[in-house]
């Protein structure tokens, strides 16, 4: 009996300490760790390569000829002096993935005062991005198309300036995505372009009474026949405005977005902000009082407006102080005028005033909509009329589409 008993109660023991995990006892085996899975490798950059030898009808001056492409006049106009320049316009690509960042990898030959270049643009839903150098282009925000040009110049006949490959490589990298606040607004002082029957930096072949307007640098440039940089230029008093596409490069410089900051000007970045470099030089010396090329500035010009721009939709008789808004610096929805120019009406009936017109291609940013006169336009015909940002009117009549958001009823 006494043997029994001992056993029984060095098994309870037993059973007792394994319940408490006391030390010295073999704890019950637990299962194998689970293992993480491997990360996923980050896809490679999205590459392809442009066809060079594709010229389109948005092309300028330039031609593919003996497996390169090349200026098809490499002299300078009266117009483009002191160089002439080429633009091969690419298709814009959709990417298999957003990405923030493209990089370029050019062969050309240059020599005697030939320049090649390669720029290139994104897509995101309020609109295309200014063009930027593609050796490295980093977007604030992703991009789900992108668009690349070739620009070649030369300073004579005797210049350089060719291009056999153009390979492009889009990928993700980490940005600070910016809110689009309201488009900026500087006042600068306007010249008249006039050079009716000569060619624009875009192609564009100038008419009389024409409607668009110039800045001193191509990363707001236009390609022919859109609205894609659009201005909206308004007299000191605000008693008329034109909407107006950029589809020329000047005065005085071809470098300098003299709206950006510092940290993205092209030249010139000890100047303000809004501060063009003619308007610099002109008034405080700056540069020497020359532009980009040496010449000595004559007026103070940050831009230039076609004769219609600056005799119908401003209604001007001498080069003058304006307000510019750079309209693709800011967010919201767009309309783009399809027909014009489009008279900017007070209210939504043709008994309203004039205050100004909105160009054919421009891009003009509209804020609600109501109902007002019927009217039969070249793309409807409607009740509905869009208010501006700004308190203008438009007919939807005449709008061939709107992208960037949605305008509610007013």
């Amino acid at each position: 009996m006494a043997y029994s008993r001992r056993r029984t109660v060095v098994a309870l023991t037993a059973l007792l300490t394994v319940a408490a995990g006391l030390p010295g006892t073999p704890a019950p085996a637990s299962p194998p760790p689970a293992t993480a899975p491997a990360p996923a490798a980050a896809p490679g950059p999205e590459r392809w390569s442009v066809d060079l030898a594709v010229a389109g009808g948005d092309d300028v001056n330039v031609a593919w000829r003996s497996g390169r492409l090349r200026l098809a006049d490499p002299r300078p106009t009266a117009r483009t002096r002191p160089a002439a320049v080429g633009i091969l316009l690419s298709a814009p690509r959709a990417l298999d993935r957003p990405a923030t960042r493209v990089r370029a990898q050019l062969t050309a030959r240059t020599g005697d005062g030939g320049t090649t270049a390669a720029q290139v643009r994104g897509w995101r839903a309020r609109g295309w991005t200014e063009w930027r150098d593609a050796t490295e282009a980093v977007f604030d925000a992703p991009v789900s198309r992108v668009q690349a040009r070739v620009v070649l110049t030369s300073s004579d006949a005797a210049s350089e300036a060719t291009v056999t490959g153009l390979t492009l490589a889009a990928d993700r990298v980490a940005t600070t995505a910016v809110q689009p606040a309201a488009a900026l607004t500087y006042r600068v002082y306007a010249t008249r372009i006039g050079l009716v029957g000569g060619v624009t930096a875009n192609g564009h072949t100038v008419r009389t009474r024409d409607h668009f307007a110039a800045l001193p640098t191509r990363r707001s440039l236009s390609p022919r026949g859109t609205g894609d940089y659009t201005v909206k230029v308004c007299t000191t008093s605000g008693s008329r405005c034109e909407y107006a596409p950029v589809w020329d490069v000047g005065p005085w410089n071809t470098r300098d977005d003299w709206w950006n900051p510092a940290s993205v000007r092209e030249n010139w970045k000890d100047l303000p902000r809004g501060l063009p470099e003619a308007q610099a030089a002109y008034q405080n010396g700056y540069n020497g009082g020359r532009d980009q090329f040496g010449r000595i500035v004559r007026n103070p010009a940050g831009m230039d407006l076609a004769d219609g721009t600056f005799w119908d939709g401003l209604r001007l008789t001498d080069n003058v102080w304006v307000d510019v808004t750079l309209l693709w610096t800011g967010g919201g929805a767009r309309a783009v005028v399809g027909s014009g120019p489009l008279n900017l009406r007070a209210g939504a009936s043709t008994s309203y005033a004039s205050r100004g017109l909105a160009a054919t291609y421009a891009h003009v940013p509209v804020q609600c909509y109501v109902t007002g006169q019927r009217i039969a336009g070249t793309y409807r015909t409607t009740t509905r009329w869009y208010r501006l940002v700004g308190g203008n009117y438009v007919s939807y009549a005449y709008l061939s589409s709107i992208y960037g958001g949605t305008a509610p009823r007013c």
